[in-house]
C-alpha cells in the first residue's frame, strides 16, 4: 500500500473481532450480525473512540464483496442540509439489496451536526424505508439528536479508550510499519492521545516520517506538546515565587515546542491535578485556570494571560 496512506485507514479492522476496545458493545454487534436482527442504530462518543470503525467492522461483515452496492456513508458534517435526507438517502433506500442480507445501510456519521430541518425530515424515512434499509447514527453529543431519532433507535454509548487499549493499537501499527517504539515513546503516545485512537495513530505516522525509532522526544514534537515534567517544572518553579524563571520557561515550552496558548494552559491543568498539593490549593489553583481560559477564549492576548496565570501561582 501506497506509504502516503493515512494509517487510520491502513489498519482500519474489516471484522468486529479485530476492533480493539470496548468489548461489550463489539459482542453486541456481533450478536446483531450473527442473526441479521439488526435495528435502526444511535452511537454516541467522543472523537477517536472507534464508532465509526466498529460500524465499517460490521458492514464489512455482512455484507462481504457487496459492501460497496449494500453500504452507504454520509458525513453530515459536509452534507448537512435537508437535501440529503429528501435525494440521497431516498434514492439509496429505495432500491432493493442485492446481497443475501436482507437489508442496506446507511451510516450518517457526525449525525448531531444535522440541521433541524434535516433531521425532522429522516424521522419519516427511517419508517418509510425500515423494511430494507437500516439507518445507523453516529454523533458526539447525544443532546444534538432529536428525541424522536433517539427513540427510533437503539443507543450504544463509547467512552474513550483507555491507556491500555491505546497502546495495544500503537503496539500493533508498530509492528505492521517495523518501527521500534520504547516505553516512553509508548507513554508520551498515552498522554497525548487522551483516549483518542485517532489522535495516537497520527502522532505516529508522523513521528515515523522523522525516525524508525519512536521516543517521547519525536511525539511531543510532532504533537506540538511539552514533556509533563517541563509543564510540572514550570508550575513548581512559579508556586515558589521565582517568577522570572517560570516565565522563562515558558518562553521555552511556546518556542520549542511551538504551542500556543490553549496547548500550555490545558497541560498546565492537567498537571496540576498530578501534583502533590492539598485540594484546597487545588481548588484555587483550577479556579484561577478557568479564569485565564475563559479570558482566551473571548479574544484577550495569550501571552499576557499565560504570565498573568504564572504570577498567580507565585502568589498563591
Amino acid at each position: 500500500m501506497d506509504s502516503f496512506t493515512p494509517w487510520i485507514e491502513k489498519y482500519r479492522p474489516k471484522n468486529l473481532s479485530e476492533v480493539i476496545g470496548h468489548e461489550d458493545i463489539t459482542k453486541r454487534l456481533q450478536a446483531l450480525v450473527e442473526t441479521k436482527n439488526i435495528p435502526h442504530l444511535l452511537l454516541v462518543g467522543p472523537p477517536g473512540c472507534g464508532k465509526t470503525t466498529s460500524i465499517l467492522a460490521m458492514a464489512y461483515e455482512l455484507f462481504g464483496e457487496s459492501f460497496s452496492e449494500c453500504f452507504l456513508e454520509l458525513n453530515a458534517s459536509d452534507e448537512r442540509g435537508i437535501d440529503v435526507v429528501r435525494k440521497k438517502m431516498k434514492d439509496f433506500a429505495r432500491t432493493i439489496p442485492l446481497a443475501r442480507t436482507p437489508f442496506k445501510i446507511i451510516f450518517l456519521d457526525e449525525a448531531d451536526n444535522l440541521t433541524s430541518d434535516a433531521q425532522q425530515a429522516l424521522r419519516r424515512t427511517m419508517e418509510k424505508y425500515a423494511s430494507n434499509t437500516r439507518f445507523i447514527l453516529s454523533a458526539n453529543y447525544s443532546s444534538r439528536i432529536i428525541e424522536p431519532i433517539q427513540s427510533r433507535c437503539a443507543v450504544f454509548r463509547f467512552s474513550r479508550l483507555s491507556d491500555d487499549e491505546i497502546k495495544k493499537i500503537a503496539v500493533v501499527i508498530s509492528k505492521g510499519e517495523g518501527l521500534t517504539i520504547e516505553e516512553d515513546g509508548l507513554n508520551s503516545v498515552v498522554y497525548v492521545s487522551e483516549g483518542d485512537a485517532r489522535k495516537a495513530i497520527n502522532c505516529l505516522q508522523g513521528a515515523a516520517a522523522i525516525s524508525k525509532k519512536i521516543t517521547e522526544k519525536e511525539i511531543y514534537k510532532i504533537s506540538s506538546r511539552a514533556r509533563p515534567k517541563e509543564v510540572s517544572e514550570m508550575i513548581e518553579t512559579a508556586m515558589k515565587g521565582k517568577f522570572t524563571t517560570a516565565r522563562n520557561l515558558l518562553d521555552k515550552l511556546m518556542i520549542d515546542y511551538g504551542m500556543n496558548g490553549e496547548d500550555v494552559i490545558n497541560q498546565v491543568y492537567r498537571e496540576i491535578i498530578q501534583l502533590n498539593l492539598p485540594d484546597e490549593k487545588k481548588v484555587r489553583i483550577i479556579d484561577k485556570i478557568g479564569e485565564y481560559d475563559f479570558r482566551m477564549i473571548e479574544g484577550a492576548q495569550e501571552r499576557i494571560q499565560l504570565e498573568a496565570l504564572l504570577a498567580q501561582l507565585s502568589i498563591l
